[in-house]
């Protein structure tokens, strides 16, 4: 990518980040370090040819760095990206209204916007665990002391258990359609859809 080469933080940062993937491979580090493989699967459509040229870059840049067991992960400079994720995710909210039949999903994906609609530690929110089920492997959304954490898994004994598309799983979870309109357009709710 051609630089900006404007003294200013965004251009600066878009010459960094601005690349076409780059902040995708960010959100599948997010979680942790991945394997190749791993990235590739979770980054359907890129060119393998193109991922290896974008994580040489990303490490040339101090975004990326290789593990000794042979996996990507972000350095601290690039772990400092998940707010910039989370607010991109949150900003595109109301871009997710339906699912496209030609888009793809990954269940992890589903941590990004969920994570940006319970920012921060808030005091007032309820302990409550929900597991969803939207993809290849359940995620588990567990609010405990006023956070919201999302990690791949079962749930050990959810409070509610949303099972179908991730564009109703997304809506209801947003407050953009009610329970009733979840169901209708084909999402299972287990246990009392008050709570949320």
């Amino acid at each position: 990518m051609k630089a900006y080469r404007q003294y200013c933080g965004l251009a600066r940062g878009l010459d960094v980040v601005g690349d076409r993937w780059v902040l995708l491979i960010v959100r599948e580090l997010i979680n942790g370090p991945r394997r190749y493989g791993e990235l590739t699967h979770g980054l359907p459509g890129i060119a393998t040819n193109l991922l290896a040229e974008r994580l040489r870059t990303m490490r040339a840049n101090g975004l990326v760095a290789k593990t000794d067991d042979d996996r990507y992960q972000l350095t601290q400079w690039g772990q400092g990206l998940r707010e910039v994720v989370s607010a991109i995710a949150g900003w595109a909210t109301p871009l997710m209204d339906r699912i496209a039949e030609d888009d793809t999903f990954r269940a992890h994906w589903i941590a990004a916007p969920v994570t940006s609609l319970f920012p921060g530690v808030d005091p007032t929110r309820p302990e409550l665990t929900i597991e969803v089920r939207c993809g290849e492997a359940p995620m588990t959304i567990r609010s405990a002391e006023g956070a919201v954490t999302v990690h791949a898994g079962q749930a050990a004994a959810p409070d509610l258990v949303l099972t179908g598309p991730p564009d109703a799983t997304i809506g209801l979870l947003s407050r953009r359609i009610d329970p009733a309109e979840a169901k209708a357009r084909g999402l299972a709710i287990t246990g009392d859809a008050a709570l949320l």
